[in-house]
């Protein structure tokens, strides 16, 4: 049964002179609801109230008796006078009027879309920006990726969780093809597009709007922006073809102009937000936008809408999905961003996050990329303190980007504040986190959900009820904020691994089970909650404290281990150098490990860096990273480097110095031909290695790594990787007292006895 506008239907009401509760059920019967139980419900009184109402109207319109079918003779009725009123014109054989026509309206318009459109001011932007000054062309999904028929072990596949060194940015990583969004737009009439909050959705629509406009895309149509929000509020009602001539009545388009242009299917109606609209508003603008998609098919029609708002069913619209940013996407806005500012930090900030990647998780999303240019912009760096970033980008999806825009939503579970949010995902956090549960069951997510509301104020007590409130619970936090997403179907994980692990540090603080978080110390999953956790403590003493106790702790018993850093600390005790006696034994512990190392050219690749960049030394242990450099970057520079860099070796291991000299001999001049370089590198660099690693054991009394088991080795590699997470805390913006800090910084890599 076909609905109608509701405008034609009150204006019917009171040429037939109906009252006005009859008026009322009239109305909702034949624009709203398709059933008489569906809009007593919706009027609020009974079935038989309602049926009482409408046999008064079926009298006014003299369709008596007692036969079945009343409603649909009425309907037909309804449909035949309002198909008499709106005729729909024939297209005309000669386009060459309406194309005329629609160049001409689009001139008129052009500059009411650049001033609705045209600028873009989120979150704490002093001045807004323009929209073309920082646009970046996003992707489709032509597959919703909460639709997807994928089993927990099929979401993880490519993953080694055993040996927790996954890629965290690779979680729920997607394969689906992307289509750019504008060819998405060309290739679909209807296109229903969902996405997470923030994912840049109406973005993407201001934009068709202006390069429509401007006849830049879509040249054949005339763009009408709609934000659904502002259309649904309006006080008296109008309905979407009014509302479209109201529009167009602004940039002096006539209505017959206006009716022109949609009858014969030359619109690109774009609607804008509709998981925004009130509750009480939705059915009237769901039925608003049914009707008019259905009688002007012919237009092209583009709608937004935030994924898991609602059920919506527009059967004739191709869904699709806002992608995520990409490295390229990323890079071209950060480019856009800092240019339209005319500052030179893209490069920095790129680098920056680069070296982050718990932060450049965030950058995936264009709201919160813009967060963290704005926050980049403010101090030329990112904040040595991450959680208070992570904090800043959970508050602004728990609260700010709806306040910002005045969107009031439903509350599902009115007792759920911002606080009480914030507590039950620190608790879905931690559970999940605990148990290696990246991606989590619906089923379970809502029983940990359920575990935390069935404890709040006027909380349901029966099991089936506090079940649907969990459900819903889950919806809302999925469509309003984003943090939870759906992967598959019926699988659920954090939209960030970083915002899993912040929840889990801030569920560990409110626990104060210090203790239970020390066990994790060796598993690198962990070491983004550890360093997050000492941050947000008003005092991270007592956990450093216990963090030493428990790496001293690893290798006290293993006297080999033992008398390897007795000499440790001795060949470091022994170089006359200004930097800290940690840094040093650092230094000499990564050397010796290097000597050890299976494959030559690994070797190479580690050792021969640290020589180039004068035996890099650092107060916070960051050597691996220093080891771990590309070839062709040592290819480059070793040569030129490695005259520096000899001077730095007599300083600190004398008898090295002319060794080194002799051996960088063998080098081809890369000045002169780099080509010949690097031949000369693919034939002979084992040998080059195995001499340096000769000389370095000679002269120099280095050797011991290789005589440790395997056993003995790894338990080395967790003692090393643990101090270097004791460190980062230490460097982290923590707050801990100065005899703390300076204990753990003088007792760093030393036996038991010292």
């Amino acid at each position: 049964m076909q609905l109608l506008p509701s405008d034609f239907l009150i204006k019917l009401a009171r040429e037939y002179d109906l009252s006005p509760e009859q008026e009322e059920a009239f109305v909702v019967r034949f624009s709203m609801k398709e059933n008489d139980l569906s809009v007593a419900d919706f009027l609020h009184i009974s079935p038989n109230a309602f049926r009482t109402r409408m046999s008064g109207v079926y009298k006014k319109f003299s369709i008596g008796g007692r036969r079945p079918g009343k409603s649909r003779l009425l309907h037909d009725l309804l449909l035949q006078k309002y198909r008499q009123s709106h005729p729909i014109s024939e297209p005309a054989d000669d386009n060459l009027d309406t194309d005329s026509l629609v160049q001409e309206v689009r001139q008129q318009i052009q500059p009411s879309i650049q001033e609705q459109c045209g600028t873009m001011k989120v979150l704490d932007m002093t001045q807004p920006i323009g929209l073309e000054d920082i646009y970046t062309n996003v992707n489709i999904l032509e597959k919703i990726i909460g639709r997807r028929r994928l089993a927990l072990n099929e979401m993880l596949q490519g993953f080694d969780l055993s040996l927790e060194e996954f890629d965290r940015c690779g979680l729920g990583k997607i394969t689906e093809q992307r289509v750019p969004g504008l060819e998405a737009v060309k290739l679909y009439n209807k296109l229903l597009v969902l996405g997470k909050p923030g994912a840049g959705k109406t973005t993407f629509l201001k934009y068709l709007a202006i390069h429509c406009a401007n006849s830049q895309v879509l040249g054949e149509r005339v763009p009408i922006f709609i934000t659904l929000k502002q259309f649904a509020e309006i006080q008296n009602q109008p309905t979407l073809t009014t509302y479209i001539n109201q529009i167009l009545a602004k940039c002096d388009v006539t209505e017959a102009q206006a009716t022109e242009i949609i009858n014969r299917g030359k619109g690109l109606i774009l609607l804008d937000g509709l998981d925004e609209v009130r509750e009480e508003d939705c059915d009237r603008i769901l039925n608003q936008i049914q009707q008019f998609t259905e009688q002007y098919r012919q237009n092209s029609f583009v709608l937004t809408c935030r994924i898991a708002a609602r059920e919506y069913t527009f059967g004739k619209f191709t869904e699709v999905e806002m992608a995520d940013f990409d490295d390229q996407q990323i890079q071209t806005f950060v480019g856009k961003w800092f240019q339209a500012k005319e500052s030179d930090l893209a490069d920095y900030f790129m680098k920056q996050l680069k070296e982050n990647p718990p932060i450049k998780e965030l950058a995936t999303n264009p709201l919160l990329l813009t967060l963290l240019c704005i926050e980049f912009e403010d101090s030329g760096a990112f904040p040595p303190n991450r959680s208070e970033l992570y904090s800043r980008a959970i508050h602004t999806l728990l609260r700010k980007w709806d306040d910002k825009r005045r969107i009031v939503r439903q509350q599902v579970y009115r007792k759920l504040s911002v606080q009480r949010k914030e507590d039950l995902l620190s608790e879905v956090a931690f559970i999940t986190f605990k148990r290696k549960d990246y991606f989590f069951k619906q089923r379970d997510v809502e029983q940990y959900i359920a575990g935390y509301i069935r404890n709040l104020p006027d909380a349901k007590t029966d099991q089936e009820a506090l079940l649907l409130d969990s459900e819903a619970v889950l919806k809302s936090i999925e469509a309003q904020h984003g943090l939870l997403v759906e992967r598959a179907r019926n699988i659920y994980s954090f939209s960030h691994l970083t915002f899993q692990e912040y929840f889990t540090a801030r569920k560990t603080i409110a626990q104060a089970d210090l203790a239970a978080l020390v066990e994790h110390l060796t598993e690198k999953r962990w070491r983004e909650v550890f360093v997050l956790t000492v941050t947000m403590m008003q005092d991270a003493s007592e956990l450093m404290q216990l963090m030493k106790q428990k790496i001293d702790g690893l290798v006290a018993r293993d006297e080999k281990i033992q008398r390897f850093l007795h000499w440790l600390n001795q060949k470091s005790s022994s170089v006359n150098v200004s930097y800290k006696p940690a840094a040093v034994r650092a230094f000499f512990l990564n050397l010796d490990r290097a000597l050890d190392l299976d494959q030559a050219l690994d070797f190479c690749l580690e050792l021969s860096y640290s020589l180039y960049h004068g035996l890099y030394f650092s107060c916070n242990l960051d050597l691996n990273e220093a080891l771990g450099k590309a070839f062709d970057e040592v290819i480059e520079t070793l040569d030129r480097e490695l005259d520096r860099d000899l001077d730095r070796a007599s300083i600190i291991i004398p008898k090295l110095t002319y060794s080194l000299q002799q051996l960088k001999k063998q080098l081809p001049n890369p000045e002169k031909d780099q080509e010949q370089l690097e031949q000369w590198w693919n034939v002979n660099s084992v040998d080059w290695v195995w001499q340096l690693r000769s000389m370095m054991i000679e002269h120099c009394d280095f050797g011991y790594y290789s005589q440790f088991s395997d056993q003995q080795k790894e338990l080395l590699e967790q003692y090393y990787d643990a101090n270097k997470l004791l460190v980062d805390c230490l460097n982290s913006d923590c707050y801990v007292s100065k005899e703390v800090r300076q204990e753990i910084e003088d007792t760093l890599l030393l036996p038991a006895a010292d």
